[in-house]
Formats: structure tokens, C-alpha cells, sequence
């Protein structure tokens, strides 16, 4: 059976993939009710119905399982980024409508990521439990994100739409322009809830252009 190791080199079980899902539904469930301290692995064995032992084989440890649900969200989000590149950026739009594919793209960030219960998760577990996590400031996404918009930047620049020697920087610097200004004035980039947060994704995507397009 396949097996894998915690970073204190313990052996655990990949074991049943259906296990695995109760498992982590219902320490997430727990964790966001009760907090990580008042939620007990007898708990989570209780609502996933299996045994105490199959969560420590499984996942080692409270902390682990945490890392792994905060982890999984994590990847929820990113595919949730990558059905969005695709969906909106892919079909190459053209000169003429690349600045109406990027808003498009950007605002259903705003809403089908930022403003998701997923996201919701992630940011209650990470500023709730951050003592409990690998480090101050856990990123379970990473530069995933970023990374993939670079590509698609490149992609882009290949067709000559845009000019980016660096798509990494140009992706870094689009995520600043589009959701970092209504971060900073508003506390939040989530369009389902804040109407003020279109016009600024906005003006975000159009002074991206200004300094990128190429025609």
C-alpha cells in the first residue's frame, strides 16, 4: 500500500482516497466550528466515521491534518484559477478584445474565487490557527496562481498582444494593479459583496494595458 512521510519521517498510508475525504471533511468542519485546540482527533474519527487510529495513520497528527486541510482548499482555489485562465484566456481574443477578456477574467476572480466559501475557509483557518501551521504567513496556494496568469502572459505576448519580458513580473504586477488597490482601500477584493470593487478591477486591467500592450 502506498505510503508517505510526515516531516518527522513517520510513516503514514495513503490507504482508502473515500477514508482520506471523510477524514478531511470532517476535521473542517471541526476546525471552523470549534477551533483547532477544542476540536479532538476523537472528534474527527467520530465524524468521519472511522477509527482514532486510521487519522493518526493517515495523518500523523493533529497539526498534519490541519496543514492537509488548509492544503486542500489551497488547490480547490488554484483549479478554481486555472478553469478561469481557461475559460477566459485561452482563445486568444485579439487586439481588440484582450482588454474585455482580461476584466472578464479578473472579475470572475473577484467572484467565483475571492468570493467563494472556499476562500472564506482559507482565510478563517489561516489568520484563526496560523500558530498552528509550518510558519507565520502559510501559503497553501503558493506562487501557483501566479505562475499559471505568467504563462498565460506569455501566451500572449507569442500572439503579440503583449509585450512582457518578464511574464512573471507582468503577472505580479497585474495581481497588484487588479485586486491589491481594492485590497488596500476597501479590506477586500470580493466582488460578490462590494459593487466598489468592479470599477477599481477595472481601472486595474486598463493601467495593466498602458503598460504592456503592445498596439
Amino acid at each position: 500500500m502506498p505510503t508517505t512521510k510526515t516531516p518527522g519521517e513517520k510513516t503514514l498510508r495513503e490507504g482508502s482516497a473515500q477514508k482520506r475525504a471523510a477524514i478531511l471533511a470532517a476535521a473542517r468542519e471541526l476546525f471552523l466550528a470549534e477551533g483547532f485546540d477544542r476540536s479532538s482527533v476523537d472528534a474527527v474519527a467520530a465524524r468521519a466515521k472511522v477509527s482514532k487510529r486510521t487519522v493518526y495513520d493517515y495523518f500523523g497528527d493533529k497539526r498534519t491534518l490541519l496543514q492537509a486541510v488548509v492544503d486542500g482548499v489551497g488547490q480547490s482555489l488554484i483549479t478554481t484559477v486555472r478553469r478561469t485562465l481557461d475559460d477566459t484566456l485561452t482563445a486568444l481574443p485579439g487586439a481588440a478584445g484582450l482588454e474585455d477578456a482580461l476584466i472578464t477574467f479578473s472579475m470572475r476572480i473577484a467572484t467565483d474565487m475571492l468570493g467563494s466559501a472556499e476562500y472564506a475557509t482559507l482565510q478563517r483557518l489561516v489568520r484563526a490557527e496560523s500558530g498552528h501551521l509550518p510558519h507565520r504567513g502559510y501559503n497553501s496556494m503558493a506562487d501557483t496562481p501566479d505562475e499559471a496568469l505568467a504563462e498565460r502572459f506569455a501566451a500572449l505576448a507569442e500572439a503579440g498582444l503583449l509585450h512582457v519580458p518578464d511574464p512573471r513580473l507582468a503577472a505580479d504586477q497585474f495581481i497588484a494593479l487588479a485586486f491589491g488597490v481594492p485590497l488596500d482601500r476597501l479590506g477586500s477584493a470580493n466582488a460578490v459583496e462590494d459593487p466598489r470593487v468592479r470599477p477599481l478591477v477595472t481601472e486595474g486591467v486598463r493601467t495593466f494595458l498602458r503598460a504592456y500592450r503592445t498596439t
